[in-house]
Parts: C-alpha cells; sequence; structure tokens
C-alpha cells in the first residue's frame, strides 16, 4: 500500500531521472546512458526488500515489472532483460531493469564496476523519452 511518507532516497534521487508514476512504482531512468537503465521503486516507506510489502502490492510490483520489461524489450530490442535488487549500497527498495545487448561493453558481465557513468546529454535524453513514453503512457492509463 502507497505511503504518504514515503521519499524517494538521495542516492536514487541524486542518479535516476523521473519518468512516470505507476499505481505502485516510481519510475525512475539512470543517468547513465551506457544502457537501457530503469530503476523501478515502489512507493512504500520503510521497505528494504520485496517481501516486506503487503501480497497486494508483491503482486503489484511485479505486474508492473514484467510489463516495464515487456516494453523495454520491445522498445530498445535487447538481448537480455536484466531485473535486480540489491539494496547493499542505498537501502530503499529499488529494483534495476537493464536492457543488455550482446554488443554492449559489459556483456556477459554485470554492469556494476565495469564502465564509468555516463550522463545522458538534453537531445540523448529527448529522443529516449520520445521513444518510450508513449508505450508506457499506454500501462500508466491501463494501470
Amino acid at each position: 500500500m502507497m505511503t504518504k511518507d514515503f521519499e524517494l532516497h538521495a542516492d536514487l534521487q541524486r542518479d535516476g531521472i523521473v519518468l512516470a508514476d505507476f499505481p505502485l512504482c516510481r519510475l525512475l531512468l539512470c543517468n547513465d546512458s551506457n544502457y537501457p537503465w530503469f530503476i523501478m521503486v515502489p512507493r512504500v516507506a520503510g521497505v528494504k526488500d520485496i517481501y516486506q510489502m503487503n501480497w497486494q502490492d508483491q503482486q503489484q510490483f511485479l505486474n508492473e515489472s514484467s510489463a516495464l520489461s515487456e516494453i523495454l524489450m520491445q522498445c530498445f530490442n535487447g538481448d537480455k532483460m536484466n531485473v535486480a535488487a540489491l539494496g547493499n549500497v542505498t537501502p530503499q527498495l529499488h529494483i534495476h531493469h537493464i536492457v543488455r545487448f550482446a554488443a554492449d561493453p559489459s556483456w556477459p558481465k554485470p554492469i556494476w564496476g565495469q564502465l564509468p557513468l555516463k550522463p545522458y546529454t538534453e537531445s540523448e535524453l529527448a529522443e529516449l523519452k520520445a521513444k518510450l513514453m508513449p508505450m508506457l503512457n499506454e500501462v500508466i492509463i491501463a494501470s
């Protein structure tokens, strides 16, 4: 259940660009243009792990994560969708959705620690939003 005292952790505010709010999760774009890298943050205060959410929120999260994964794979035509919840550095529950390509510079390794963060330019960000937001809006409206 979404809570009124939800606040986005400072790390996520610093490294993420808010794209949309799903019924449960806030969707961020990680400001690293090396990869199509998105982060879903359930708007539930005080939660570090998925099992800590109530059953309905866990189901809603799974629905939103699956819908996002499908859209990202259609939009970016990736080879693999990586979904991960680590939280070792940033304790607030946040789930990474990263489109991977066999030709990307870190393949097949995990992306963490492989390349320095490369922020989006304004034109790259505008292009990404123009490509992705129409597809996301259909899910947001349908939810």
